[in-house]
């Protein structure tokens, strides 16, 4: 998996192209966390090129999702195909999670 982490409009946007399994759960995890203690910025992960989530995947994002609300700051997610947002209903992570079209 290929991830990119960029500063945009006082947001950290974090895209994801490929799949994120196990491996690539745990380098995002490393990836993400000197972000957590930058101040002031909202997180968007756009996932227009993911192509897959394993549920090591899922609780990244559910950790990134604690790790954000702790420091005052939102996460939303954008362009989740409806095979990956399908998971996140099975997995009730539908509701927890907010989208962006």
């Amino acid at each position: 998996m290929v991830t990119n982490i960029q500063e945009l409009d006082e947001k950290i946007i974090i895209t994801l192209n490929g799949e994120l399994d196990t491996a690539a759960a745990m380098e995002l995890d490393q990836s993400m966390q000197p972000l957590y203690s930058s101040s002031g910025h909202d997180f968007l992960i756009d996932c227009s090129g993911l192509e897959y989530i394993a549920s090591s995947g899922l609780r990244i994002f559910l950790s990134i999702l604690k790790k954000t609300k702790a420091e005052g700051k939102t996460l939303k997610l954008k362009n989740v195909n409806d095979e990956i947002k399908n998971i996140f209903q099975v997995t009730g992570f539908l509701s927890i999670f907010t989208f962006e079209d």
